[in-house]
């Protein structure tokens, strides 16, 4: 195990009427930012119910509304402009990890200088933010208790992730009962990208059995409990396990102290810079391609054990038991949660850009698990295609 510093700052509050919480925000200043998506939270109540406890609070609010699925530095930028422009104390985001990810960057360009895309391409840039809390409606990202953002320049056919720890929350308001009308699509998209999380950790792990047991155990809750809120939407339980498993999955419990650099990240982050699909159906699309390709003499032991301590299974051939644990997540993915099981599915019809996506994939992705180079990254690109 390596070294680390361990440091999680994000006060959670988490289960049912927890909303209450955000009458906290009135020892930050005054005025705050409230950011959120297309509308989902006025239908549902949940935009009064803040509005109101931020008022009787005695705050200002101002609002950036209509935040991307994909969130895009034009609307980062508009939010950016609001806190120069208004004086902003704080910024608010009510949604799922693209509404969050974009008021990250938000409270960081605020205090910047520059254009906030140079806060994306370079997070060492950052060294202020103005205070982030967030309602989390949607359990995928995790953002809610990291310090990563993710945000894109579809001009540019750029998709980067970024990173600080001025962006990590101060406070974040956990509700499952906020879960309950997501999609069938996104649930299960958003129980990919969690798993994906644990995944890309797990399989960079050396001489960390805590870690590795954690992530196993990650990874039992979300198969577990994905399939149970599909058929289930308002199965609390259900939804408060995959909502505390997917913050958990990235926020330093399971990456701290292994030094894992993520490879199929990367190559989704292209999928969505080109194609600007929906990142977990896009990295379930994905992972099990990754798997089969750099599936090897040296990397069978830790397959090996991804089939017996995640999917329960066994058998006296190593090779074959590795497959089936890549089998099992493939039909976990494609068949249990409905999830597209090519890129073809997800409307990209032809390979033309799997060339350039692929270099600039390989650049986002070195000193991972398997190095990979160009060729390799186009070949896992067609084999998912």
């Amino acid at each position: 195990m390596y070294n680390f510093t361990f440091n999680i700052p994000t006060r959670i509050h988490f289960g049912k009427d927890t909303i209450s919480s955000l009458s906290e925000l009135k020892a930050y200043g005054s005025k705050v930012l409230l950011v959120y998506g297309g509308g989902s939270i006025k239908k549902n109540g949940l935009y009064d119910t803040a509005m109101k406890i931020l008022k009787d609070a005695g705050l200002i609010v101002f609002e950036l509304s209509r935040v991307e699925p994909n969130p895009k530095i034009e609307t980062v930028r508009k939010g950016v402009e609001i806190c120069k422009n208004e004086g902003i104390d704080m910024v608010l985001a009510i949604g799922g990890g693209s509404t969050i990810d974009c008021s990250k960057v938000v409270a960081a360009g605020a205090k910047y200088d520059g254009d906030a895309w140079d806060l994306v391409l370079d997070g060492a840039k950052v060294k202020s933010a103005l205070p982030i809390f967030d309602v989390l409606t949607l359990s995928a990202t995790g953002t809610e208790m990291d310090p990563f953002a993710v945000i894109s320049d579809m001009s540019k056919n750029e998709k980067w992730g970024t990173g600080s720890p001025y962006m990590v929350p101060t406070m974040s308001i956990l509700n499952p009962e906020y879960t309950f009308s997501v999609s069938k699509k996104q649930t299960a998209a958003g129980t990919a990208d969690m798993m994906s999380h644990t995944m890309e950790n797990y399989f960079s792990m050396e001489n960390a059995d805590c870690q590795k047991f954690m992530a196993e155990g990650l990874l039992r809750t979300m198969i577990k409990n994905g399939p149970v809120a599909l058929a289930q939407p308002d199965n609390y339980e259900a939804r408060a396990n995959l909502m505390w498993a997917g913050t958990h999955a990235i926020n330093g419990v399971v990456g701290d102290g292994c030094s894992p650099a993520w490879c199929v990240h990367p190559m989704e982050h292209e999928l969505s810079a080109f194609y600007d699909i929906t990142h977990g159906e896009g990295l379930a699309i994905l992972t099990p391609a990754w798997m089969e390709h750099i599936l090897n003499d040296d990397t069978l032991p830790m397959f090996v054990e991804f089939a017996k301590n995640v999917w329960g299974l066994s058998g006296d051939d190593d090779y074959a038991l590795a497959h089936a644990g890549i089998d099992a997540l493939k039909k976990f993915f494609f068949e249990t949660m409905g999830i597209p099981a090519n890129l073809r599915a997800v409307g990209i019809t032809d390979d033309r850009n799997f060339e350039v996506m692929a270099k600039k994939a390989c650049e986002g992705s070195k000193g991972s698990f398997v190095p990979l180079s160009k060729d390799d990254i186009v070949e896992i690109y067609r084999a998912a295609f």
